[in-house]
């Protein structure tokens, strides 16, 4: 059964950083693309940082050069350092593993966890 399981959210003022972390269970992790979408109140989820399993990169363009994403394949995590933080980062974080293969795409989610970003 496939488990994924965010970490580290939590209430930061505007300048601040946070660490989310993301371990996945159930699955053969270095073989997944891991991604971190975000949700914010009235809004569409959004792509923020993406890895592949080879550790190619891409972020919204919003976060370049604030966030960044990073994988333990030993841990089983997918880490999003996130620095100088705005209040328009306030969202739902979700972590999300991505596989496609022979046609079929393997999609998990989790729960997600909240980012408030205020003074």
């Amino acid at each position: 059964q496939v488990q994924i399981v965010e970490s580290g959210g939590g209430l930061v003022q505007p300048g601040g950083s946070l660490r989310l972390s993301c371990v996945a269970s159930g699955i053969t992790f270095n073989t997944y693309a891991m991604n971190w979408h975000r949700q914010a109140p009235g809004m569409e989820r959004e792509l923020v940082a993406a890895i592949s399993a080879g550790g190619t990169t891409k972020y919204l363009d919003s976060v370049k050069g604030r966030f960044t994403i990073s994988r333990d394949n030993a841990k089983n995590t997918v880490y999003l350092q996130m620095n100088s933080l705005k209040p328009e980062d306030t969202a739902v974080y979700y972590c999300n593993a991505k596989r496609i293969a022979a046609l079929i795409t393997t999609d998990s989610w989790g729960q997600g966890i909240q980012v408030t970003v205020a003074a």
